[in-house]
């Protein structure tokens, strides 16, 4: 292939390099308002009363609107949330009202001047405590709250979703077991610290028509949620999307943008803008939900594991429209890439005061792997096998069954672990830098499905410009993963023509193709194919016009460097710019007109799972496998760890953009390695602690580790060019890889992160300097 599976430059590489690429913060409005928000000091708090008049009376306001004005509840899969609170505040930081000003520093003078009387309540700040009966309700009206068919809350309890799996005898199988192994891990709340903060600007029109600007992965769907909060017609709701500085999930449902359209409503003409700080960011957007995991482990001596018993328990904090979707994501992955006959899962996602839980990279995997992956390694040595023994006894194979019961067609797990075990040499070891320093391996597995509707669509058009160049249309944002180079490689291969000839333009949803969302590692595979039907669609136009303009048959001809070609004279060709507008007889007659290729895609067979057992035979798209291997060395004076090596494998399909990938996987790694050594939203009854990067930690430059990557190709069925996604997956088994190298060099294992210095050195004061192995299985 000429484009597909070559490393060619990113198609926005020169607008981001050179800041010239604009982002919704960039943009200026003429006659445009600002907007800030009070704030409730409060986990839990009912809102007794509101007192707007004296922020009204200061020069400058031009509106302040309550949660009294839109009552309205919005949200994705569960419609549990207001913009504004309404009634009370449900975690630290809520929004109660919002002013409009002429000037940012006018409104946020004038949230200072209003004046909120509240009622403090018993907060709710643990997910275990709040499932328990006669824990205080975060929303006592659950039972009344539109939801999704796929969830199952529980009305009258802080339940919002339980997925259940019943696999097999799982009884029987602990009974039978030669070995059974009880372990519980937590992994707490992250933030997804992206570079641009979310911003957002709304306009009404007097038409009615409302245009938001937002700095939104998903425009399609945030223009759902949006019309369906605010009661506006789709045809007039228009959401654009012009640039996105990271997301990683935190942009992919609405925020703000229900904050300020209700004050654009009410000052017609008049864009309202708003914008989060650092702080607001980390208390008032999307966080990793905390998980609580409980695994029993039924397994014989000869490492084949015959039983498994999970509980998960998801804090989804104050509302869990999109959090919902995290459990049940958990509940038909929950016993990991491994073949096991016997299952009994719980996924819960429980409501409790904290801030609001979402979709992060990974989507739960990272924290199911977690747990997961030490308890293999905890098993092995129950045992006395190793590490690699007993996932390549357990791991899934072509022909083996996963949680749900589907059976798996293509899995190049095997070799990926083979591949990482190499790459880290992790029977060999090395010697440390120091003498007070040790040095231990770690391996760990991981996979993931696209966590999305059955029918989630997506779709392309491409149209032929008259001098042979194309505009491609999408709604995939690149939120920095290189989507619009990738998109922009499909369609340059498919109508042979240089990628440079292509542009490609994407989000917003008045202009641009419907696409369901930008998450879930599914645009190289989804998105990709429907430009892939788009070209074919543009190829078949060009050969119907070239047999009547070459005098071929249309099976004769192909698209070769930006011609239509005889397969048997190839000096008989036809530009295609020169089709471009349809085609032309000598006596000036045309027929056609433009070529304008129209591509659209659902994954396909797609089924729901059993509503009461969890098992289905096709409920996901596709699984993404792989391993990565880690070596650490640990200070043995200080417990300060540092990650030296990382070895990755995953099984993509196919290698669309080398470089991209590759790439791809490095930030990947870095930002599993900051969740297992430095991140945590510190939480303290419902009040974050740790706001900002004064005190929340992220890898720098200096954490760097040497980075071995490599692919597996087993290809895709229905992938484009048998592509899968792996953006996300390339995360997941980073923090527990770091863990049990940790393991393996200490002897401590930690069943939480991140696995930082302080814990260590506490844990390894019961050990003599140098000496190895006393403290395992604390």
């Amino acid at each position: 292939m000429k484009y597909v599976g070559k490393s060619i430059k990113r198609v926005d590489g020169i607008k981001k390099v050179t800041g010239s690429l604009k982002y919704v913060d960039d943009m200026k409005f003429s006659r445009m308002l600002y907007a800030a928000v009070k704030r409730s000091p409060y986990a839990h708090a009912r809102i007794v009363s509101i007192n707007i008049e004296k922020a009204m009376a200061v020069k400058g306001v031009k509106d302040i609107i309550t949660g009294d004005h839109y009552k309205k509840r919005a949200g994705l899969y569960l419609e549990d949330k207001n913009f504004l609170a309404v009634g009370k505040a449900r975690y630290k930081g809520e929004a109660v009202a919002a002013v409009a000003a002429v000037s940012e520093d006018i409104a946020k003078e004038a949230v200072k001047l209003i004046e909120v009387e509240y009622e403090e309540l018993t907060a709710v700040t643990n997910a275990i405590e709040a499932m328990k009966p006669g824990a205080p309700l975060v929303h006592p009206d659950l039972g009344e709250y539109k939801t999704a068919p796929i969830f199952f809350p529980k009305p009258g309890t802080n339940i919002s979703n339980h997925y259940p799996l019943r696999k097999g005898d799982v009884e029987n199988a602990f009974e039978e077991a030669e070995v059974v192994i009880d372990n519980k891990f937590y992994v707490p709340h992250v933030h997804h610290v992206t570079i641009e903060t979310h911003t957002a600007v709304a306009q009404m029109d007097l038409d009615g028509s409302c245009t938001v600007w937002a700095s939104c992965q998903s425009p399609f769907a945030v223009r759902q949620a949006l019309s369906e909060a605010f009661d506006i017609p789709l045809n007039k709701m228009r959401v654009l999307s012009p640039a996105v500085g990271g997301g990683f999930g935190s942009k992919a449902g609405t925020t703000l943008e229900g904050i300020i359209i209700p004050l654009a409503k009410r000052n017609p003409g008049r864009p309202i803008k708003l914008t989060y700080s650092r702080e607001d960011e980390f208390e008032n957007t999307y966080v990793r939900q905390g998980m609580h995991a409980t695994i029993k482990t039924a397994v014989n001596k000869n490492g084949k594991i015959i039983g498994l018993k999970n509980e998960f328990v998801w804090d989804g904090g104050a509302y869990n429209e999109y959090g919902v979707n995290i459990a049940k994501a958990a509940g038909y992955a929950c016993a990991g890439p491994y073949d096991i006959d016997n299952i009994w899962t719980d996924s819960y996602c429980v409501y409790t005061n904290h801030p609001v839980g979402g979709p992060y990279r990974g989507f739960g995997m990272s924290e199911l792997q977690f747990g997961i992956e030490q308890n293999l390694d905890i098993v092995a040595e129950k045992i006395g096998i190793s590490p690699i023994e007993i996932r390549l006894i357990n791991g899934l194979k072509p022909g083996g069954a996963t949680a749900t019961g589907e059976i798996v067609k293509i899995s190049g797990l095997m070799e990926c672990i083979e591949q990482v075990v190499e790459d880290i040499n992790f029977e060999e070891k090395t010697e440390s830098s120091k003498p007070n320093k040790v040095r231990g391996k770690g391996i760990a597995c991981g996979w993931k499905a696209p966590s999305m509707p059955n029918n989630a669509a997506s779709s392309a058009i491409i149209k032929l410009n008259e001098d042979g160049t194309a505009h491609l249309l999408v709604s995939v944002q690149d939120i920095g993963q290189g989507s619009d180079t990738v998109m922009t490689q499909i369609a340059a291969e498919m109508l042979s023509i240089s990628p440079e000839k292509i542009t490609i333009k994407t989000g917003d949803t008045d202009h641009t193709p419907y696409e369901w969302q930008t998450v879930a590692s599914r645009m190289t595979y989804s998105t990709g194919r429907a430009v892939v039907e788009a070209c074919k669609d543009v190829i078949d136009q060009l050969l119907e016009l070239s047999q009547i303009k070459l005098g071929l048959y249309k099976r004769d001809l192909e698209l070769r460097d930006g011609y239509v070609v005889s397969k048997i004279y190839p000096d008989r060709k036809v530009a295609i710019g020169d089709l471009a507008l349809g085609l032309t007889f000598e006596d000036g007659s045309g027929i056609h007109g433009p070529i304008i290729g129209r591509g659209s895609f659902i994954p396909p067979n797609i089924r729901d799972a059993d509503k009461k057992t969890g098992l289905g035979e096709h409920p996901v798209a596709y699984w993404t496998y792989g391993a990565q291997g880690v070596e650490v060395e640990v200070d043995l004076d200080t417990g300060q760890t540092k990650v030296l090596k990382v070895a990755s494998c995953f099984d993509v399909g196919k290698v669309m953009n080398p470089q991209l990938l590759e790439a791809q996987v490095e930030g990947a790694i870095v930002q599993g390695m900051g969740t297992a050594l430095f991140e945590e939203l510190i939480l303290k009854d419902g009040v974050l602690l740790n706001p900002s990067f004064v005190d929340y930690k992220i890898p720098t430059a200096d954490d760097m580790p040497e980075m071995v990557i490599k692919f597996v190709e087993n290809p895709e069925e229905n992938g484009p060019y048998g592509a899968r996604g792996v953006a996300e997956v390339a995360m997941v088994p980073s923090a527990p890889a770091i863990a049990n190298a940790i393991y393996d060099a200490t002897g401590i294992r930690l069943r939480t992160i991140p696995l930082t210095a302080e814990r260590i050195f506490e844990k390894m004061k019961v050990l003599k300097r140098g000496r190895r192995g006393s403290c395992k299985n604390n």
